[in-house]
């Protein structure tokens, strides 16, 4: 087996059980995926099987989409709903919340939650922060499209602004949250996150647990398995049995230019065989399958 699962991750389970499930639904030890869920978070998350691990990195890097609710008026030590919770400043005015929401577009400088998996000297942030040892992470740049706001939810003592997120990789929406708070003087805290893309998957096709585990019933668990040919966002280059051969094998391969060097998603015969690197005229392997990893 060998390409992606666009799995519907609910609220709960960690990314690292949904592998689990899927290691036991097809069979196969080698799966991975494209780009970890928090347990409260849900949507998208692509389940890489096979030799598809290979190219984790080329899907995790592109852009994604979210649909989150930032909760204003409250802090939380944890920048989500895990707390714990602390009531914050006055509630800002519905303009307020719009006018302020631009200040996160753009190339902008982040700093991580303090409990995130971001390591620094060989520390893990969350496991240092519930040892009582928070480390102070360095803010860095990230990419964010656009926020546009979807609604506006007021309570006695929150306000509930849900928001639309185009970003790059690297984003924290609850540092998005987090900082949004601050910058309205009232706190805010990441309240409930959905990626609706990433990968080029969409929410709207994705498999549930559920429907995953009855197709593995009826023995159709292949069909959920999707090309990763098709999600590679990157040129694609053909070559002819004899340079598809030493392709495979990782030797270097002169090949006509087809426009500007950089990677290559590298194909025989519509299969992919792997990704490699052109530079004048060379292209030279970095990742391939091998013939025994396809089908």
């Amino acid at each position: 087996m060998l390409g992606v699962v666009n799995l519907d991750k609910p609220v709960g389970p960690t990314s690292h059980d949904m592998v689990g499930l899927l290691r036991r639904l097809t069979g196969t030890r080698r799966i991975g995926h494209a780009g970890t869920l928090d347990p409260l978070a849900s949507g998208v998350l692509p389940i890489l099987v096979g030799a598809a691990t290979r190219f984790s990195e080329e899907l995790t890097g592109g852009h994604k989409r979210y649909l989150a609710v930032i909760r204003l008026g409250v802090g939380s030590a944890t920048d989500d709903a895990q707390g714990p919770l602390t009531i914050g400043g006055p509630l800002p005015t519905d303009d307020q919340v719009r006018a302020a929401l631009p200040a996160f577009v753009g190339a902008i400088l982040q700093r991580p939650p303090t409990f995130s998996a971001r390591k620094q000297d060989g520390k893990v942030a969350h496991r240092a922060a519930r040892a009582g040892s928070p480390i102070d992470l360095p803010s860095r740049m990230v990419t964010v499209e656009a926020i546009d706001l979807v609604s506006l939810g007021r309570g006695e003592t929150s306000l509930d602004a849900e928001v639309a997120i185009r970003c790059g990789a690297g984003t924290y929406i609850r540092s998005i949250a987090r900082d949004l708070g601050d910058l309205l003087g009232c706190r805010g805290y990441l309240a409930s996150l959905r990626r609706t893309a990433t990968a080029g998957l969409d929410v709207a096709d994705a498999l549930t647990p559920d429907q995953l585990i009855d197709l593995a019933a009826e023995g159709r668990i292949g069909e959920a398995i999707l090309s990763i040919a098709d999600l590679l966002p990157l040129p694609h280059l053909t070559l002819d049995g004899a340079a598809a051969t030493r392709f495979v094998h990782g030797s270097s391969i002169p090949v006509t230019p087809d426009g500007e060097g950089g990677a290559r998603a590298v194909f025989s015969d519509q299969l992919l065989l792997g990704i490699g690197t052109l530079r004048e005229g060379i292209l030279q392997p970095d990742k391939v399958i091998a013939p025994q990893e396809v089908g």
